[in-house]
């Protein structure tokens, strides 16, 4: 089996890195059913979306299916953070992080064609695309909400300063192996944490 460090994940598709980590992790980590269940979710919003609509529309139109009519989102009562970290978990209750629902997200979308990004920010994955007017559209990978430049400031002066200004030019799509990082870092330390970690 390779090793974490020799994956090229920015040859990947985010979800199938994360699935790469978590069977390097985990042995019993079941990576066909989870490959098999994404794939089911690719079909499904196949038939459910106008794939011949523009870009802003189709995400529109995904984002209303996955977190609305089934019901991807935040993890709510008390839970373990690894259970929100491993996709196929995630995939049995439909709660997860940032992180690991956007890497469905992104998943679907990339096999329908529909462009939107990973972007870090300082407390948490976000999705970015392009509005059909030329203007960046920041997403919530959580609940599907447009999020506002006095939203994103909020949450950058709560987390990081007081005094930050958010710019949309600080947000870059990133590169998979940055956001598997992450997630691997995160899991690392809620497994240590949880007292699950060897």
């Amino acid at each position: 089996m390779k090793t974490i460090a020799n994956i090229e994940f920015n040859q990947l598709p985010l979800s199938e890195g994360i699935m790469t980590v978590s069977q390097c992790i985990r042995h019993d980590f079941p990576l066909m059913k989870v490959q098999a269940q994404l794939d089911s979710l690719v079909s499904s919003a196949k038939s459910r979306i106008d794939l011949t609509a523009d870009n802003e529309t189709k995400i529109q139109q995904l984002a209303s299916l996955f977190y609305q009519e089934w019901s991807f989102g935040a993890a709510e009562g008390i839970y373990l953070l690894s259970d929100m970290l491993w996709l196929d978990k995630v995939l049995s209750s439909k709660q997860g992080t940032p992180v690991t629902l956007g890497a469905i997200f992104l998943y679907i979308a990339e096999r329908l064609d529909i462009t939107i990004y990973p972007a870090i920010f300082p407390t948490q994955l976000l999705f970015i695309s392009e509005r059909n007017d030329g203007s960046q559209w920041v997403i919530n990978p959580v609940n599907g909400e447009s999020l506002s430049v006095h939203t994103l400031n909020l949450w950058l002066k709560g987390t990081v300063d007081p005094f930050s200004e958010f710019y949309y030019d600080q947000l870059e799509a990133a590169e998979n192996s940055i956001v598997i990082r992450k997630i691997f870092d995160t899991l690392k330390a809620a497994l240590m944490e949880e007292k699950r970690w060897s």
